[in-house]
């Protein structure tokens, strides 16, 4: 099977101070030194929200309740360095288990709508983050 349009999943994380957890990229990935919202790419065998509780457990080692993950928007692109389009499926997430940490390295860290609009992001990103802070 050919796959025409990979599907990934983010998670707009808000702590009950109003602040948002972005990641930056570690050296030798794609994007690296940007700034991102967590998650990953969806696998065969999982549905969205399904990834995005694995990604967020294997990223930053907190344990998510898939009730607790409300949609919040997507970005695309018409293709990426593969040669198909992205679809990024955007989750806003207020209640977890455990500290969020750069479990597989970058950084993490707590930013306003307003400094997470200064950050250099790659542009789904930047996407996914004009139209969650309008």
């Amino acid at each position: 099977m050919t796959t025409v349009w990979l599907p990934v999943v983010a998670a707009a994380l808000q702590r009950a101070d109003g602040l948002w957890l972005m990641h930056r990229r570690p050296k030798g990935k794609h994007h690296a030194g940007l700034w991102e919202f967590p998650g990953g790419k969806v696998e065969p065998s999982e549905i969205p929200i399904e990834s995005l509780v694995r990604e967020l457990h294997e990223e930053l080692g907190i344990i998510v309740s898939p009730e607790n993950c409300l949609p919040a928007g997507f970005a695309q692109n018409a293709s990426s360095e593969a040669g198909i389009p992205i679809v990024i499926l955007l989750y806003k997430i207020e209640e977890w288990e455990g500290e969020p940490d750069a479990l597989e390295g970058g950084a993490v860290d707590w930013f306003t709508p307003e400094a997470i609009a200064q950050l250099e992001k790659p542009p789904l990103d930047r996407a996914l983050a004009a139209n969650l802070f309008g």
